[in-house]
């Protein structure tokens, strides 16, 4: 059965490309955040995704107000999670308050409702724990930016149901994703494999073995990557990247925790694109 209507509960980069990409599929999708700024952020997000893709060819002039339309922001938790086939979170990457969230999403929603967390690394496993209905619950990890990346992880904890992981596979097919399985682990794959590459370029860097413009030629000449490893980070945001490396620190071992450097640009604000600096500078 397709997925009618979903909640997305956080409206920055993911919570909003989550959204798009759902409406952009025909699916209703009630936003939340926590703040009216947020939301209203998200929304402007949102209309330049739409914009970007009436430019682009991708969507008609006409059904580009029926999209945006699909989208409905809200500010009350109980209101978003009521009536909705699947809540997909994406707030921030911390344990505490996604369990915090998730317990009164589960106080609000439908029965049948499944949950899904866009967490990059935290414990599946755990976060369920927050939830009476942990057969229902799994990780969706989309990717940044949502709209052009095509693979969905689907992450399964210890207590997720077959009938959830397939009717979760369905529903990923049906935001136009790939989806891939993974077992609850430190980082799924892509981060378990991505992160140490980022942490060792950061490391000749740190070392002084090499600049971050040389590093990253090599990479994209030598293996053939389409952005360098320092590139990359600077992307996703390097505050999110230390936070996966502690996570994966944690669960798999030293290799895997966050370099000095990465540590020290953090402290000073120095987060990637987001903030016009990391290992590179952004006007």
């Amino acid at each position: 059965m397709a997925v009618k209507r979903i909640a997305v509960i956080g409206a920055g980069a993911m919570g909003s490309g989550i959204a798009y990409q759902a409406a952009r599929n025909g699916i209703e999708v009630n936003l939340n955040d926590m703040k009216q700024e947020f939301l209203d952020k998200g929304m402007t997000s949102i209309k330049n995704m739409v914009r970007t893709g009436v430019d682009k060819g991708k969507i008609a002039l006409k059904d580009a107000k029926a999209l945006i339309d699909l989208i409905h922001p809200m500010l009350d938790i109980k209101e978003t999670a009521k009536d909705v086939d699947v809540v997909v979170e994406a707030i921030y990457e911390n344990m505490q308050a996604k369990k915090e969230l998730w317990a009164k999403i589960d106080a609000a929603a439908r029965p049948d409702t499944i949950f899904a967390t866009n967490t990059s690394s935290l414990s599946i496993t755990e976060m369920a724990t927050a939830v009476k209905r942990q057969d229902k619950f799994v990780g969706t990890h989309f990717f940044n930016p949502v709209y052009t990346m095509q693979l969905v992880e689907i992450v399964i904890g210890k207590k997720t149901s077959p009938q959830t992981i397939e009717a979760v596979v369905a529903f990923g097919t049906q935001m136009q994703k790939t989806p891939v399985k993974a077992k609850d682990s430190p980082g799924f794959i892509v981060n378990r494999i991505l992160a140490p590459m980022m942490g060792e370029a950061m490391r000749l860097v740190q070392d002084g073995i090499a600049s971050p413009e040389d590093i990253d030629t090599a990479m994209r000449l030598g293996a053939n990557f389409p952005v360098g490893p320092l590139t990359l980070a600077d992307y996703v945001g390097l505050d999110i990247a230390k936070a996966t490396a502690e996570t994966l620190g944690k669960g798999l071992g030293p290799c895997y925790t966050p370099p000095k450097i990465l540590t020290e640009k953090v402290a000073k604000g120095e987060l990637g694109m987001k903030s016009g600096k990391g290992f590179f500078t952004y006007k």
